[in-house]
């Protein structure tokens, strides 16, 4: 897919940091002529002095030192805070941008039917909207090239008129040079080796979020070794091909090197000009074919750039469906078993029978359940995935949880929630001795999935969070798995507590007898 999607969102992305974008460009034009004036007024001013400290005393003393030096030093100070202020100002833009365009990207992705979504691993998202969005910096950062190259080509090119004609036509032909070369070999040299390090980085950061999942596994069975090997070989490639653009970019920059100096070289050979203008002219030509080679630096970068648009394209492209028909939840069938809304109703079956799979199918996280469902008399095949979400607040059998604190956790249920209906959900999931034990309570930082809690406790505060939603059915995958019995007895009494008071309704996955006398109906999978 061609990647139009993705320059939009950067152009939305990017809307809000216009005023600063234009800021930039103007400091960065402002220090690309302040750099070629200064150079061109430094080289006349010392050609000009030395000419007239060899005429003698009265040329000395008719030399007015007073103003080329005030100039000099203007420009001077005047370079140095409009080139502080243009990276400051455009790199601000850049980060902004990005920083707004990896949430709209995840979201497209969240709001993707849950075949598409589920096609992109965690370890490529997360390569992606770290490593390919970086790549997009350069295209924002350099929107302020150029503009600058141009303003310090033209400044460039009115000091080398003094040199006279010839010398100025030499300097427009070394320019044209020097473009065509750059984009030439830029063409040519890097987009395979660009290519390379890009797919084996993200290969490396893929590898590295896939294998470190089961972290304790590969201590207990002495793994480490074996993945640390994998992971060299994956480095290895990303070094050969990180040396293979290196070298590709020294090329290319000695090619521009050499280009500017031939220039130079030659407009002082044409010239009739005398030594002051001459130095003018020269060191002129110098300040701006060094900004003219700035625009060798987009050139190497444009198939980074390029091959990061395109990789993005696969999640730009996805996006939330069309919405279907309006629902409510107000009955359910499912397998045949039709169910009101407030009701309670167990999903049961042997294991692999596909109870969680038909669970989340319902939820609106996948769409692969083989059993016939619908949703206010309309079939699910005919209901969006975020049509469905809205209506059940699943606690999931693996108990997903962000890196973050236990607030944090319960929060993603619903903004502004406050403490006293955080503890009371708590409360309710047999939770609040759990966090009350901890250091810092609802404050406590978890770690990755909530790594500092054991599998039971996991659950325990997923089931708050969903407690939290307030949705019309509660789902429920295995949530007393990993209890004791005692605590098992006092969820059930505290779960069906809440749901005559809250009057939703029940859908339990649970091959725990005690669990089950939570249910008023029953569904069997085969």
């Amino acid at each position: 897919m061609p990647p139009l999607l993705i320059d939009t969102l950067l152009a939305e992305a990017a809307r809000p940091q216009r005023a600063t974008l234009r800021l930039a460009i103007l400091c960065a034009g402002l220090a690309a002529v302040a750099g070629v004036t200064l150079l061109a007024l430094s080289g006349w001013f010392l050609a000009g002095a030395a000419i007239a400290g060899l005429g003698g005393v009265a040329a000395v003393q008719a030399f007015n030192y007073l103003l080329p030096s005030a100039a000099i030093r203007g420009l001077a100070i005047t370079r140095t805070a409009t080139r502080y202020g243009e990276r400051l100002l455009g790199h601000k833009a850049a980060l902004l941008t990005l920083a707004g365009l990896r949430p709209h990207l995840f979201a497209r992705l969240a709001a993707a039917r849950p075949a598409e979504a589920l096609e992109t691993s965690t370890g490529d998202l997360a390569a992606r909207l770290g490593n390919d969005v970086d790549a997009l910096e350069d295209s924002v950062i350099r929107r302020a090239t150029l503009p600058a190259a141009l303003a310090s080509a033209t400044v460039a090119l009115v000091a080398a008129l003094a040199m006279g004609r010839p010398s100025a036509l030499a300097l427009v032909l070394g320019m044209v040079a020097m473009r065509l070369a750059a984009r030439r070999m830029a063409a040519r040299l890097l987009a395979e080796p660009l290519a390379a390090s890009a797919e084996a980085l993200a290969r490396m950061k893929r590898d590295y979020a896939d294998r470190a999942t089961p972290c304790a596994d590969i201590a207990i069975y002495g793994l480490a070794p074996r993945i640390a090997a994998l992971t060299t070989d994956a480095a290895a490639g990303y070094d050969a091909a990180r040396l293979a653009t290196v070298r590709a970019e020294a090329r290319i920059g000695a090619v521009q090197a050499l280009l500017a100096v031939v220039t130079v070289a030659a407009m002082i050979a044409l010239s009739p000009a005398g030594a002051p203008l001459l130095a003018l002219g020269a060191l002129a030509a110098l300040g701006g074919l060094e900004g003219w080679a700035a625009l060798a630096q987009t050139d190497i970068q444009a198939p980074r750039v390029d091959l990061a648009r395109h990789r993005l394209a696969s999640l730009a492209q996805h996006g939330p469906t069309p919405n279907g028909p309006d629902i409510k939840g107000e009955t359910l069938t499912i397998a045949g078993a039709a169910c009101t809304g407030g009701a309670r109703l167990r999903i049961a079956g042997r294991s692999g029978a596909g109870k969680t799979r038909l669970v989340e199918t319902l939820a609106g996280l996948r769409d692969d359940a083989p059993q016939t469902m619908a949703i206010d008399g309309i079939p699910l095949i005919a209901i969006a995935p975020e049509s469905r979400r809205p209506l059940f607040a699943l606690a999931a059998q693996d108990a997903p949880l962000i890196a973050g604190s236990i607030a944090d956790n319960l929060r993603l249920a619903a903004p502004g929630l406050d403490e006293a209906r955080m503890w009371d959900a708590l409360r309710v999931a047999c939770a609040d001795d759990v966090v009350r034990a901890l250091p810092e309570g609802l404050d406590q930082w978890l770690g990755g999935d909530g790594a500092r809690l054991s599998g039971g406790q996991r659950r325990r505060i997923a089931l708050a969070r969903a407690l939290l939603a307030g949705r019309p059915w509660l789902v429920l995958d295995e949530p007393s798995e990993g209890l004791d019995a005692e605590t098992e007895a006092q969820l059930v009494v505290r779960l069906r507590d809440w749901l005559d008071t809250s009057g939703s309704g029940l859908i339990l996955v649970s091959h725990r007898p005690a669990m089950a006398a939570l249910a008023e109906q029953t569904v069997p999978l085969g």
